[in-house]
C-alpha cells in the first residue's frame, strides 16, 4: 500500500483549482491564496496531531509487548499473561479439531503431543511481531513515509539485516533500539526453554517411578493391593513424601511455566495429571480405610497436592470452592467405592471395620480436589485413568468450565 504525502496531492491539482479560481470563471480567490490560508495551517496541524498519535500507539504497543515477555520468560510467579493467553487458545483450538478426529487415543496423543512445543516456538514469533508492528508507528510518527518503506525500515533493524536506515539522530536511536530488543527477545527464549525441560524432566521422572507401584494407567485401588501383597505397606510413607515435594514444584513450574502444564508424557498412557489423582486417591483411602495407624505424612501429602492443583487450577482460571464441606457430592460414586473394598477384602487387605464411616472419611478427602483434578485432566486430554480423566470431560461440560478471560 502506497501513502501519497498531503503536498503532492495539492501539486497535482493546483492546475485545476486555479483554473476555477479565475476571475473570468467566478471565482474569488487563487488557489495560491487557499494553500496560504488558515485551512492549510489546520490540515497540518491534523497531521502533527495523527503522527503524534501513532508514535504513541507504537510506543504503547512495544511496552505493553516488552512487560508481556517479561512476564512470560523472566518473572519467577505465575501471571496470566493475555498475549500467552490467545497464542495458546489460538493454537490450541487448531490442534484440539484435529485431535478430536483422531481414530485412536494413540494418534491424538501423537497429535496433541506437538502442541505445547510449536504454541511455545510460536509465542517469540508472535511478540517479534508485535514488536515490528510498534517500531513502524514509531518511525511512521517521525517521518509520514509509505507502509512499505517503515516495514522495511523496522523490519531491517528488528532482524538485525542493516540493508535499510534512515538519517537522523531520532530514527538512529529507533533502529538501535529495536535491534537490541530483537536479540533480547531471542536470547529470552533460548534461556527459557532450558528451564522448561528441565523441570518436565523433574516432574516425569516421578511419574515414571509410579508405575512399579501404582501400575499403568495409574489406580489407587492397584497401589494400596500391590503394596499389600509385596508386605510393604510400611513403603507408602516414602510415597507420601516423595509427591509432597513433587506437589510443592508442580505449583511453582506449572504457573511460572505454564505451557509446561501441555507438555506430554514419554509414553502415552503417562500423564502428570492422572499420576497426582491416582497418589491423592492413595493417600485418602489408606487415611480413610486402610485399618493401619494415622499417619500425618499421609495427610501432609493430601494437602500440598490439592494446594497444588488449586493454585494451577486458578492460573487457568477454573472455578472451584475453595472452603468445601465434607459431606458435599464428588465424581466417584458410592458403588464404585464399595467396588474397592470388595477388591481389597478378597486381596486381604486389612481395613476399618466401619465401611460407612470409612465413605464418608473418604468423601471428606477427596472433596478437596476431586473439580480441580477433573478440570485439569480435561484441559490437558489426559489418557484414560480411573477416577480422574475417566470422567473428567463428562463433568467439566456440566459445569460449564472453560479457559477464559477473567481476573487472576
Amino acid at each position: 500500500m502506497m501513502v501519497i504525502p498531503f503536498s503532492h496531492l495539492i501539486q497535482a491539482i493546483s492546475p485545476i483549482m486555479n483554473f476555477w479560481c479565475l476571475p473570468e470563471t467566478g471565482g474569488i480567490m487563487t488557489w495560491q491564496f487557499f494553500l496560504e490560508s488558515d485551512l492549510m495551517q489546520s490540515l497540518d496541524v491534523i497531521m502533527m496531531i495523527l503522527r503524534t498519535l501513532v508514535f504513541m500507539a507504537g510506543l504503547g504497543l512495544v511496552s505493553w509487548t516488552l512487560i508481556s515477555a517479561v512476564k512470560t520468560f523472566v518473572l519467577p510467579r505465575g501471571v496470566n499473561v493475555w498475549l500467552t493467553r490467545v497464542v495458546f487458545a489460538l493454537v490450541g483450538k487448531v490442534f484440539r479439531w484435529r485431535a478430536h478426529r483422531a481414530a485412536s487415543y494413540e494418534e491424538r496423543d501423537r497429535i496433541m503431543a506437538l502442541f505445547a512445543p510449536l504454541a511455545l516456538l510460536l509465542m517469540p514469533a508472535a511478540v517479534l511481531t508485535l514488536v515490528l508492528i510498534g517500531y513502524m508507528g514509531l518511525f511512521w510518527g517521525l517521518k509520514a513515509q509509505p507502509l512499505y518503506e517503515v516495514f522495511k525500515l523496522s523490519g531491517s533493524s528488528l532482524l538485525t539485516l542493516g540493508y535499510a536506515s534512515a538519517d537522523g539522530w531520532a530514527f538512529k536511536i529507533l533502529e538501535f533500539s529495536e535491534a537490541m530488543l530483537g536479540l533480547i527477545l531471542v536470547a529470552l527464549l533460548i534461556a527459557y526453554l532450558p528451564s522448561m525441560y528441565a523441570a518436565f524432566s523433574r516432574r516425569e521422572t516421578a511419574v515414571a517411578l509410579l508405575d512399579s507401584w501404582a501400575g499403568s494407567p495409574p489406580s489407587a485401588q492397584e497401589m494400596i493391593s500391590r503394596t499389600h501383597r509385596i508386605g510393604r505397606m510400611e513403603s507408602l510413607v516414602e510415597i507420601w513424601s516423595l509427591w509432597s515435594g513433587w506437589f510443592a514444584e508442580l505449583e511453582e513450574s506449572h504457573t511460572s511455566l505454564a505451557p509446561l502444564a501441555f507438555f506430554r508424557s514419554p509414553l502415552p498412557e503417562r500423564s502428570w495429571i492422572t499420576a497426582a489423582g491416582a497418589v491423592l486417591d492413595g493417600a485418602s483411602l489408606y487415611l480413610a480405610a486402610v485399618d493401619r495407624p494415622f499417619d500425618a505424612r499421609a495427610a501432609i501429602c493430601i494437602r500440598s497436592g490439592y494446594l497444588a492443583l488449586r493454585h494451577v487450577a486458578r492460573f487457568f482460571q477454573f472455578d472451584y470452592d475453595p472452603n468445601p464441606r465434607p459431606d458435599d457430592p464428588i465424581s466417584i460414586s458410592r458403588d464404585e467405592f464399595d467396588s474397592v473394598w470388595n477388591i481389597w477384602e478378597t486381596d486381604g487387605v486389612p481395613l476399618k471395620a466401619d465401611r460407612d464411616q470409612a465413605w464418608r472419611d473418604f468423601n471428606g478427602w477427596r472433596i478437596n480436589y476431586d473439580n480441580v483434578l477433573l478440570q485439569l485432566a480435561a484441559l490437558t486430554m489426559a489418557p484414560y485413568a480411573p477416577w480422574s480423566s475417566d470422567r473428567s470431560a463428562i463433568r467439566v461440560a456440566k459445569k460449564n468450565s472453560r479457559f477464559r478471560r477473567g481476573k487472576k
